[in-house]
């Protein structure tokens, strides 16, 4: 991950909202929508879930300063990864990620994570656009409603746009493992627009089955 500098994108925010929204969203995936297509790219489901359980864990270490063997670099998604307790396993990790970002001194100096150092503050900023970002789309992907309009959730979506913009206006075209270019596509509310930013169309559907 490429982090370019964090003007006024890095901004203390309560994870603790957003990781509590993903972790009832994560409770809601049946069995059988483990192999349906998501949002993000060509993963599925359940690969999505395991990308949610290592972004975590990287962020969670990105906040306490250490520095991972493989550098905190995002790692390929597999299912197979999954704990057999995953509907308990993985909001256990992303409870325990939001905490990790509660003390002020999460947020100064720099951390690791994506493969390369970058200042603390737009660490943190990532983290809240990966769990918004990719709770929606895990929401949407299995049939649930993501609350993007949940009054709790407005100051993580706002330091979210305020750091994906700043990637954006560096890097039109989109950023390769992290998201795609804007899209042009209807952005009614703060969530939506956070959406476009990251290359989604709010009205994404499942297409339909084979």
């Amino acid at each position: 991950m490429t982090a370019p500098s964090p003007g006024e994108a890095g901004m203390r925010t309560d994870l603790r909202p957003a990781t509590a929204v993903v972790a009832g969203l994560v409770r809601g995936v049946r069995d059988d929508q483990l192999t349906a297509p998501t949002p993000c790219g060509p993963l599925t489901v359940g690969e999505l879930l395991d990308h949610l359980a290592g972004l975590s864990e990287a962020f969670h270490d990105a906040a306490a300063k250490t520095v991972r063997a493989d550098g905190g670099g995002a790692r390929v998604p597999d299912a197979t990864r999954l704990d057999r307790d995953w509907r308990e396993s993985l909001p256990a990790r992303l409870a325990a990620l939001a905490e990790a970002w509660q003390p002020a001194g999460a947020w100064t100096g720099t951390a690791t994570v994506g493969g390369g150092e970058m200042p603390a503050e737009v660490a943190g900023a990532a983290a809240i656009d990966e769990v918004l970002v990719h709770g929606w789309d895990l929401a949407v992907a299995t049939g649930q409603r993501f609350p993007g309009d949940l009054p709790a959730l407005a100051p993580a979506i706002g330091s979210a746009t305020a750091w994906v913009r700043t990637v954006a206006e560096a890097h039109p075209d989109g950023l390769p493992g992290l998201f795609g270019p804007p899209v042009a596509a209807s952005a009614a509310t703060p969530m939506e627009r956070l959406l476009t930013l990251t290359g989604r169309a709010p009205s994404w559907t499942p297409p339909p089955a084979a």
